[in-house]
């Protein structure tokens, strides 16, 4: 226990190096060996945080180097955001380490297992985010920025929900909190964030499950399986806001969560063909056009893409979409000709 009470002894040293100008001699081998010294801390702290009389051994020990500002136990577990929060404050970091800490802070590594991320653990990879877009030689990255970031926050979302059901939160609760964490958030960044979380949880959470998760636990996958039943209450519960949700997202991204979720393809198809009923043939054109200047309604092109990528998913999904179409073909009048049914000419171009 001497041991590791003086190796904890030397985080407040690691932390101010990394505040000062000895960091410009650092190349990413320095900096990776810096980040295992700071994730042994944090596995410290998970270890001991159960334990009341180390716990207060590990803090007093910490108390006693003086650093400033002033460290205690949980600092243990903030340790690698804290080291990352002062290195990114750190001009002298040379470039190569700097790119290095970007992507270690925007992709962590074992993500998703550990202790329930913080709010600093966010601030740390928005501020790598940030960083990252300042840097010229970066640019390209921008895409895998703004995933990244979309991600770490559905991790964040989805471990709540976890933690407020397995404190006995009661569905209606966890669905005001939910919505409640949403709307802090702008309405594009909420819908991604839900998009991301639901394309996170493993397939058997939708209620067509056979009950048991990737890994034989039939708890885990029952409680998965509320989790994408609060997100998706949440996201069908409103017309206009489902509505945004598909307009906001890829036609490829939408057929994945349509394979995975059956509520969400039946609402999904069922706006498809809302949206299918506003377009009028013009024979002048020749094509398909728009009824009206509603900004929620696609283009012929569009309603065309989405409806092919549903029918490139899953068996069960291209079987239910391409009876879907049949249906509304059939409601037409059944016609086989071009331009006197959008459901006809749909399934024309989609080789049904």
């Amino acid at each position: 226990m001497e041991a590791v009470l003086g190796q904890v002894e030397q985080l407040p040293a690691l932390l101010a190096v990394s505040r000062s100008p000895l960091v410009r001699d650092w190349d990413p081998v320095t900096l990776d060996r810096a980040l295992e010294w700071a994730r042994y801390f944090q596995h410290l702290h998970d270890r001991f945080l159960a334990r009341p009389q180390l716990r207060e051994a590990l803090g007093r020990r910490l108390r006693r180097s003086q650093p400033y500002p002033p460290l205690g136990f949980p600092a243990l577990g903030r340790c690698p955001q804290l080291l990352g929060l002062a290195l990114l404050e750190n001009r002298a970091l040379p470039p190569a380490a700097c790119r290095r800490l970007l992507r270690s802070l925007l992709q962590p590594p074992g993500t998703g297992i550990g202790p329930e991320p913080r709010g600093l653990e966010l601030l740390a990879r928005r501020k790598a985010a940030a960083r990252l877009l300042a840097l010229p030689q970066l640019q390209a990255d921008a895409q895998l920025l703004a995933e990244a970031e979309v991600r770490a926050e559905a991790e964040l979302l989805l471990r709540r929900l976890r933690e407020e059901r397995q404190e006995g939160g009661e569905a209606a609760g966890q669905r005001r909190w939910l919505g409640r964490a949403l709307e802090q958030l702008p309405q594009p960044r909420a819908l991604a964030v839900v998009a991301a979380a639901l394309a996170l949880l493993p397939p058997a959470a939708d209620s067509d499950g056979d009950g048991s998760s990737p890994d034989g636990h039939p708890a885990s996958a029952a409680g998965d399986g509320c989790t994408a039943g609060l997100l998706l209450s949440w996201l069908l519960d409103n017309q206009e806001r489902f509505s945004a949700f598909c307009l906001c997202l890829p036609g490829s991204r939408l057929a994945f969560l349509a394979g995975h979720y059956s509520q969400l393809s039946t609402s999904y198809l069922d706006l498809l063909t809302c949206w299918g009923s506003h377009l009028h043939y013009d024979p002048l054109q020749g094509r398909w056009v728009k009824s009206g200047l509603d900004k929620a309604e696609v283009s012929w092109e569009e309603l065309k893409e989405r409806f092919s990528r549903l029918c490139q998913g899953s068996a069960p999904l291209e079987e239910q979409t391409r009876a879907a179409l049949k249906l509304l073909r059939t409601r037409d009048g059944d016609f086989r000709v071009r331009g006197l049914s959008v459901w006809t000419d749909l399934l024309m171009e989609i080789g049904y």
